[in-house]
């Protein structure tokens, strides 16, 4: 009889572009977390924080490639990640400065998304978050990361039904299962993806 072949373990790196404790974005990502833990065997989700990340600043570099302590570690964690979920929020028709931030500092220099899956999820106002996805998309290029292209996750967080809590924790059980759709997604491609290395 043959074993059953086992799945590695794969880690997703959840990066939250706000850095309001109580943001929706970061309540989609807590469930993300909570729905690998109890249904997606295979999957680990860690949150990544970027709140510690200084501005963008290319002085802060040292003259042998180095970067501050806390863009360092931030890079280590992305470096190590198989794939990546991003929550999005909405400002001004794209993403917010803290996440552009973040994707900054972890492509200077030898470029830790490079070559690597994710998916985003985002909630917001009228579209969900949508414009932001789109526009992380594209940055995306650049930045050579390999998004998942279905299914999407576009959260309208102000419509009743309440999706979340007063603590931004998510209570919508259809959303939490779309979340789950998503996260299946993202771990069939990032198998996919690291066979063809």
């Amino acid at each position: 009889m043959e074993a059953a072949a086992v799945k590695p373990i794969l880690r997703v790196a959840a990066v939250c572009g706000s850095l309001r404790k109580a943001s929706y974005n970061r309540g989609l990502l807590r469930a993300a977390a909570e729905v690998c833990e109890e249904s997606i065997p295979g999957l680990r989700l860690e949150h990544v924080g970027i709140s510690d990340l200084p501005l963008l600043n290319t002085d802060l570099e040292t003259a042998d490639g180095g970067f501050p302590p806390a863009v360092e570690a931030f890079r280590d964690q992305i470096r190590s990640a198989d794939c990546f979920l991003f929550g999005s929020p909405e400002y001004n028709y794209s993403i917010a400065t803290p996440l552009k931030n973040a994707l900054d500092w972890a492509s200077r220099g030898k470029n830790c998304w490079a070559d690597k899956p994710a998916a985003i999820v985002s909630a917001g106002g009228g579209f969900g978050g949508g414009r932001s996805q789109y526009h992380l998309r594209q940055i995306g290029v650049f930045l050579d990361l390999h998004f998942i292209n279905k299914p999407e996750l576009f959260v309208q967080a102000f419509q009743q039904p309440p999706k979340f809590d007063s603590d931004g924790n998510l209570i919508d059980a259809e959303i939490r299962e779309r979340i789950k759709q998503v996260l299946l997604s993202l771990q069939a491609f990032t198998l996919r993806f690291q066979k063809k290395d």
